[in-house]
């Protein structure tokens, strides 16, 4: 497997994590009395999405195979995993938290892949390009949280 193909495969995970992270975050904010938040992650879930196919759809122009699935292991270190139990019987301040060290988690996935001296530059130009709106985003949830 190549190094494009193995960082590819681990942002696409950690998008569709924070895809359906921000999406049952919205939701749980949707119903408490912060639902100005909930627009805004869903617009952070839709980003996660499209970063995702962006980049599923470079890998296939390269010729790479990408699965959609990930091990039960690796299930485990994905940062949204904990909104599961946020999502169930809490306050808009849990989200949020929640949100801000799921975000976290994709921060760092972002930044180990840029540390890699060996990714095609096309590659590492898409990955700085969404890593930008990441960490925006990362800032953003971050700032909400301590708001709160």
């Amino acid at each position: 497997m190549s190094l494009d193909m193995t960082v590819t495969k681990d942002l696409i995970e950690t998008l569709e994590d924070g895809k359906n992270g921000f999406a049952a975050a919205a939701e749980k904010l949707a119903e408490s009395d912060r639902p100005q938040i909930a627009s805004k992650f869903r617009e952070f879930s839709n980003q996660r999405a499209q970063f995702a196919d962006e980049l599923r759809s470079m890998a296939k122009n390269y010729g790479d195979d990408i699965a959609e699935s990930g091990s039960a292991a690796a299930a485990l270190h994905r940062g949204w995993m904990a909104v599961k139990d946020a999502v169930t019987g809490s306050d808009a301040g849990a989200v949020l938290d929640v949100a801000e060290q799921g975000e976290d988690h994709a921060v760092a996935e972002y930044e180990r892949a840029l540390d890699s001296d060996e990714l095609s530059i096309d590659l590492r130009d898409v990955i700085q390009r969404q890593y930008a709106s990441v960490k925006a985003a990362h800032d953003e949830v971050r700032t909400l949280r301590d708001s709160n």
